[in-house]
């Protein structure tokens, strides 16, 4: 037993560590993530007439007619991911990224073993934000220890 102690007793600084690092990890995830669907929100209202031949001809996302699934696709990725970079509603914003990016896999026929791979890594980094939630350093987390304080 003495033995136990002193292994945990070695393993407790950097485990310490760690966690003081875990809100400098979760907001790099949400920065990054955001970073990925911003840009592809971007992309989307860049050329519209493109973006409603794409979700026309090649996307084909279920139970929706192509400009409905266009809008909710660039509206999601626009405003979920400047959620994300806030840390405001985190959870909610990547479940919606990772609703986006699940329909994503599903709907375009067209990704290469590699690209779908991205889509899974960045389903992975989104469910683990799901999980944990924005983090420290949000506005989720300001606006939470606001309300605790005024009790």
């Amino acid at each position: 037993m003495n033995a136990l102690c002193r292994l945990i007793a070695y393993f407790t600084p950097p485990i310490r560590l760690a966690n003081a690092l875990q809100p400098l990890l979760l907001l790099g995830l949400r920065l990054f993530l955001a970073s990925v669907f911003f840009k592809s929100g971007l992309t989307k209202i860049a050329d519209w007439d493109t973006t409603l031949t794409l979700f026309t001809e090649e996307y084909h996302v279920p139970l929706l007619p192509p400009a409905v699934a266009a809008v909710m696709a660039t509206c999601g990725e626009l405003g979920l991911s400047s959620l994300l970079v806030a840390g405001l509603a985190g959870r909610f914003a990547a479940t919606g990224l990772f609703i986006l990016n699940t329909v994503a896999v599903i709907s375009y026929p067209g990704l290469t073993e590699i690209t779908r791979s991205y889509h899974y890594y960045w389903g992975t980094e989104l469910m683990a934000l799901m999980l944990f939630g924005p983090g420290l350093v949000s506005l989720d987390a300001w606006i939470t220890h606001r309300c605790r304080t005024r009790r």
